[in-house]
């Protein structure tokens, strides 16, 4: 079996508590993440330095005051350039941080979330006004991290929420009905991407994507990597192990009947393939979101 690159990153620390920061980080080639996904969403402001970006079906150039939103389960991988190293500030957080609490409805202050998520669209450049205010919030969140004074968390949530609700209103306006501006990957290697994207759980071979592309499978190979990073194989198991994942926490159907679904042949291939990628059995997974949401729920 191929070893599988992809990998699920993991998050440490208060489970009460689902928000982690890396603080104007110095981007390394050697040191960047090879293709992995999260649960966590993910939001990225590059500071200064070069680069690209992949994040799902797409590759994007990386300068600085580009912003990225990254919702959670999504296949990224960064490739800082060597001469010009990214200097970039990431905020991680679950969604349920920001439900509750002082405000109404969560879903306001996660609207750019679901405007990247619904149109394709991760990389947004923003206004100079607005780049200082992300900087300034991100400064105060970073400050408020590292004190850990009385009420740190509190004060986080809401200047997190605060620096949310401010971005998704501009992006709505600005960006809710214009097509996604990111440097595409050629038409044929997109209709694959959407091939499997659409229906994860159908056999799907390097062999009939070449033929309908009508390039040989080892160009269309060499392609298909050089923009998403991964083989055809290893990016149709993630996408199979992203809607695993969600059939494990939000139905209560049976391993066998989720691998099935997911299109595994067998339960041991099953198994294998989720802990390459997740680090936990799909049983653990499944016992660890449902502890999460009882511990949560208190």
């Amino acid at each position: 079996m191929v070893a599988l690159e992809p990998f699920r990153r993991p998050f440490f620390g208060d489970p009460l508590f689902p928000f982690h920061i890396i603080y104007r980080a110095l981007k390394h080639p050697q040191h960047e993440l090879p293709d992995h996904l999260h649960d966590r969403y993910e939001l990225v402001y590059v500071h200064r330095g070069s680069g690209t970006f992949f994040i799902d079906k797409t590759l994007y150039d990386k300068k600085p005051g580009d912003l990225f939103l990254i919702p959670g389960n999504t296949v990224h991988r960064a490739f800082p350039e060597a001469a010009d190293p990214i200097v970039s500030t990431a905020v991680f957080f679950a969604p349920a941080l920001m439900e509750g609490g002082p405000y109404d409805d969560g879903r306001p202050l996660l609207q750019g979330f679901d405007i990247a998520r619904r149109q394709g669209r991760h990389r947004f450049s923003v206004p100079e006004d607005l780049r200082r205010a992300i900087e300034s919030a991100l400064d105060t969140i970073h400050e408020e991290h590292e004190s850990r004074e009385a009420g740190y968390r509190a004060a986080i949530r809401l200047e997190l929420g605060r620096l949310l609700l401010l971005l998704g209103r501009y992006l709505n306006q600005q960006f809710a009905d214009r097509p996604a501006d990111g440097v595409h990957v050629p038409s044929w290697i997109r209709s694959a991407l959407h091939t499997i994207d659409a229906a994860p759980e159908q056999p799907h071979s390097l062999t009939a994507f070449a033929d309908a592309a009508a390039v040989s499978a080892s160009h269309f190979s060499r392609t298909f990597k050089q923009f998403t990073g991964m083989n055809v194989t290893d990016y149709v198991n993630a996408k199979r192990i992203i809607r695993a994942k969600e059939l494990l926490t939000g139905t209560d159907g049976t391993i066998a009947d989720i691998a099935e679904r997911c299109g595994f042949a067998s339960i041991p291939h099953f198994h294998r393939v989720f802990k390459a990628l997740t680090d936990v059995t799909p049983s653990s997974y499944r016992r660890g979101h449902a502890a999460a949401d009882d511990a949560a729920s208190r």
